[in-house]
């Protein structure tokens, strides 16, 4: 039998505890999204354009839990067993899932600001052409690096893959900053103007309907750490940063897919009656709107 060292930094407790934060976070997502995405494809109410959106949402998050889980396998076997090969087609997965994720959250806010303040109604077409753009340009941007402007590699605990921040060459800075703006600067300045203009219809007919604040930053507390880290990269040699404090951030990443389940598919109101209905049978009462005066 083949013997595998540790690696550095880590000791076999640190394996079976991220493993196991890996394995209970990928596992509660999955199921909270898969049953938000079971519900839309069972209950023809749930099955609206804008819920569309909340699917996808779903879908995108169950890849990134199956890229956790992926990961947590490999944590408990203390070692990666899917070669160069398959850890490039992690990074790869990863990154679709998280470029898609983020993606469509700033489309649900983009959605719920013409739902609640100019009450334009969403049509399928514009509803399958966006997703449609959303996801290839997912697939495109986490293609990059396969194509050499910058490279997939290990995480400090070598059981899961990522784009190698530790290069801090030319290819990764600029590929960085380019996803920086794209994927998180653009998305969340059309989240923060689309909720606060929500926001401000909500106080002029005095009804919330939502917490307004919660989206965004329920973003930014899961991927923010992260890229910031990434970021730092760009500048500074981050492998001065320890290992574990390295892995701590991409496992508070990967907890996000549970709180988009509870935001966008539990925490909405209609969305959860019929998931209600797809798991009890009970017809969905469809909340009315209150009508501004």
């Amino acid at each position: 039998m083949a013997v595998y060292s540790l690696p550095e930094g880590f000791s076999d407790f640190d394996m079976f505890t991220f493993g196991s934060m890996l394995l209970v976070g990928g596992l509660l997502g999955f199921i909270l999204n898969a049953v938000s995405a079971v519900a839309f494809l069972r209950v023809k109410e749930l099955r609206t354009p804008s819920n569309f959106f909340v699917f996808n949402l779903a879908l995108a998050d169950m890849s990134l839990n199956i890229n956790g889980l992926t990961a947590a396998y490999a944590s408990y076997l203390r070692y990666w067993p899917f070669g160069q090969g398959g850890c490039s087609y992690h990074g790869f997965q990863g990154m679709i899932s998280v470029l898609a994720s983020i993606s469509f959250m700033a489309a649900i806010a983009w959605d719920r600001y013409h739902q609640y303040c100019t009450r334009q109604k969403l049509f399928w077409s514009t509803t399958m052409t966006m997703s449609a753009i959303i996801w290839t340009l997912s697939i495109f941007w986490a293609a990059v690096p396969l194509m050499g402007w910058g490279v997939y590699d290990f995480e400090p605990m070598r059981t899961c893959c990522t784009l190698d921040y530790t290069r801090g060459d030319r290819d990764y800075v600029t590929y960085m900053l380019t996803l920086t703006v794209l994927y998180l600067m653009f998305p969340a300045i059309t989240m923060l103007s689309c909720y606060s203009a929500i926001h401000k219809q909500f106080k002029k007919v005095h009804f919330h309907r939502f917490n307004t604040n919660l989206p965004l930053r329920v973003m930014l507390m899961c991927w923010g750490p992260y890229v910031l880290m990434c970021i730092y990269a760009c500048f500074q040699n981050v492998k001065v940063v320890s290992p574990k404090l390295r892995m701590v951030l991409p496992v508070l990443a990967k907890t996000n897919p549970i709180f988009n389940a509870l935001l966008y598919s539990f925490g909405n109101e209609f969305y959860r009656g019929g998931v209600w209905h797809f798991l009890t049978g009970e017809k969905i009462v469809e909340p009315e709107l209150k009508k501004n005066k």
